[in-house]
């Protein structure tokens, strides 16, 4: 494998002849899925999805790829391509076209409309092209052809990208299943024919490339999924995706067969299975699905509710439940589902909100514990088998954090794919691809981009960690009263605590240590009100953590008397 080193330069221009593929998020992590193409001076977006924010980024409602290495190249881009409808693939559209309304955006069906009621709410109109698995699209330079994929929401899609610089396939989330719910199987007839025609470059999914062997079938889990509802003597609450229709349909024929009546909670998913519904990827029989308002009337063994929440976000209904904040109260006798996999980085935030329910009485299933999810990433298995049939020239893995790329990168090697051509590449680290070789030639900027209520890209990494510090040890205010022109104090430090505890004796300490810095300050004749500021919270902010351990932040105001 060829590893990208860490000390990148820029890239140099682009190749003419050549396919420039930069990926903007997505390697390296879960989530946050955009790859741009560039060739003959054009561009193609495929994917521009949200990462999720981790307990480290507090406040953090979505974080975005960095757009700041095409944001002078808007009127290049053709389209943008989208793979599929989850969030981590769409979610960052509305950003993108706010600052270019008129780019086309190219998708399926369900995609599109998922997407469409997203840009309702960010006010955009925008230029849509829908395609089919089969299709052919031209758009400049780039001759696309979409494949069907099988995943864990309807209408995936994979991507050929044809250009005179040569074939690249983009894999899109997928995975193999021989009997998926909807009959809807990845096309590996269209992957074959693929592999004749000489594949160039392969960027894959890797999510679930460490796991051995093959992904059971949907299908597979539905027994599980029954005896959920017939042995919960109270409600099941089911969490999943908004977006997860596969799965949620399981849900309804369950609650169907065992009469319960079914209610959506959480505006994410009322929308999204409206919408899925009125396209026929939802099958409802009549009066099965009711508003939540008339489950009260019912007994508690006839109602489903399907909220969102399965990987702990703390907005989502699942979280607010449990934090008896929500007008869902959970209580003995109810069942919680988790219908969907731990996201990596999620993990604490879940467990958490599992051990609140089941303290509430619920009784929690989920993946850990019994067969109600299967993921919708191809394992290792799959991997292989379609590296057999497509038999790439070169192979780049996407969508995964590093161990999962190399695992991937391992299965090509031992499919046959030279070590030198298979890339091990990072967001922002740029591959051309040249005469059938693919080469990593530089790196653009690929900073985390924070979206923080109605700012976008202020939020830094500093800032970030003043809201650590505050959480963890709060804020301190010292208030000094000077002599007028001077560093010298004319009344004692006053200190005003907000979330931060310390005793006299530490207090005391921190005043000897101010005094100590002013009379400094007075010889080296600092009289500046900012600076000495600084110089007090500095001495505050030291004497704390060698008297009490603790690190809050420290805010000095200076004062005449």
């Amino acid at each position: 494998m060829h590893t990208a080193p860490r000390d990148l330069a820029r890239p140099p221009a682009a190749p003419r002849q050549g396919l420039r593929i930069t990926p903007l998020g997505g390697i390296g992590e879960i989530g946050r899925n955009m790859t741009v193409f560039e060739h003959e001076g054009k561009l193609l977006v495929v994917d521009c999805g949200v990462l999720f924010p981790e307990d480290t980024q507090p406040g953090i409602d979505v974080i975005l790829p960095d757009f700041t290495s095409i944001e002078g190249r808007l009127d290049d881009i053709e389209a943008i391509v989208l793979t599929h409808g989850h969030e981590d693939h769409i979610g960052g559209v509305p950003y993108l076209l706010k600052q270019r309304p008129d780019i086309p955006v190219v998708g399926s069906e369900l995609t599109l409309a998922f997407l469409s009621a997203k840009l309702v709410e960010h006010g955009i109109k925008p230029v849509l092209a829908r395609v089919e698995a089969g299709d052919r699209h031209t758009t400049g330079p780039f001759s696309l052809e979409f494949i069907a994929v099988n995943h864990s929401i309807p209408d995936g899609l994979a991507v050929a990208i044809r250009t005179a610089a040569g074939l690249v396939l983009h894999t899109g989330d997928f995975r193999m299943d021989q009997f998926p719910l909807d009959g809807r199987l990845t096309d590996l007839r269209a992957f074959g024919r693929l592999g004749e025609e000489g594949l160039d470059l392969l960027l894959v999914d890797s999510t679930n490339a460490e796991i051995p062997g093959f992904n059971i079938s949907e299908t597979e889990l539905t027994s599980a999924i029954d005896q959920v509802f017939a042995t919960t003597p109270g409600r099941v609450i089911v969490s999943s995706f908004a977006s997860h229709v596969h799965r949620i349909q399981q849900t309804l024929d369950a609650s169907h067969a065992h009469g319960r009546k079914v209610a959506f909670v959480g505006r994410s998913m009322v929308r999204n299975m409206r919408i899925a519904r009125e396209l026929g990827y939802l099958t409802v029989p009549r009066g099965l699905v009711i508003d939540y308002a008339k489950t009260r009337n019912l007994a508690p063994n006839k109602v489903t509710l399907i909220c969102t929440g399965s990987q702990g976000e703390p907005m989502a209904a699942l979280a607010r439940m449990a934090n008896e904040t929500h007008e869902v109260r959970v209580s003995d006798g109810d069942t919680v589902l988790l219908a969907s996999s731990l996201i990596p980085g999620n993990e604490s935030a879940i467990y958490g909100i599992i051990n609140k329910l089941t303290d509430l009485g619920a009784n929690v299933v989920h993946k850990g514990n019994a067969r109600v999810h299967v993921s919708g990433h191809a394992s290792a298995g799959e991997l292989v088998y379609c590296y057999n049939i497509l038999r790439p020239r070169n192979v780049m893995p996407v969508h995964g954090e590093p161990k999962h790329l190399r695992a991937n990168g391992a299965l090509a090697e031992r499919t046959g794919v030279p070590a030198d051509n298979v890339l091990i590449t990072r967001d922002g680290v740029v591959v051309d691809l040249v005469d059938g070789v693919a080469r990593i030639v530089g790196q653009v900027e690929h900073d985390l981009v924070f979206v923080d209520g109605q700012t976008v890209g202020h939020v830094t990494e500093n800032t970030l960690a003043d809201r650590r510090q505050l959480s963890a040890a709060g804020v301190l205010t010292v208030l000094a009263f000077l002599k007028s022109g001077t560093a010298e104090l004319a009344e004692p430090l006053e200190y005003l605590h907000r979330g931060s505890v310390h005793g006299q004796d530490s207090l005391d300490n921190a005043s000897r240590a101010v005094e100590k810095a002013l009379a400094d300050a007075t010889r080296n004749k600092t009289t500046s009100g900012e600076q000495l500021e600084e110089i007090i919270a500095k001495a505050v902010a030291r004497s704390l953590a060698r008297s009490s351990r603790r690190e809050p932040m420290v805010i000095a105001v200076v004062l005449d008397a």
